[in-house]
């Protein structure tokens, strides 16, 4: 991969982080906004937890992908960028433009959610 093209996955990747960072950091100002709210009834306790639950997945959810971003942005620093951890050829530059943290080409992506399915 070419070293502009590595700056320009290195500029969206730490976008994306920089985002994810800030929804974190707001969804959990929120719950903090939640918690020190005053709850009357069991409706607001209910409306409190369903927030609650949701904040957590979305923590959650950002969190991987804040540690996927990271381990992207080790690999342009190693110049491993852009290589499927599976077959170890090179990720179309189409497929890292929609998802730059990547870890596989689209055929090995397509196994390993197989085999996922397969594990439940």
């Amino acid at each position: 991969m070419k070293d502009i093209d590595k700056k320009f996955f290195e500029n969206l990747l730490l976008e994306r982080k920089k985002q994810i960072q800030k929804n974190i950091s707001e969804t959990e100002l929120e719950k903090i906004s939640i918690a020190a709210n005053e709850l009357n009834d069991e409706a607001d306790y209910a409306a409190a937890d369903i927030d609650n639950i949701i904040d957590d997945a979305i923590i959650s959810q950002q969190g991987k992908e804040l540690l996927e971003i990271e381990q992207a942005l080790e690999k342009i620093k190693t110049d491993n960028y852009g290589i499927c951890e599976m077959c170890e050829e090179p990720i179309g530059f189409s497929r890292l433009k929609v998802k730059p943290f990547a870890k596989y080409c689209i055929t090995c992506r397509t196994i390993v959610e197989k085999s996922q399915k397969n594990q439940k």
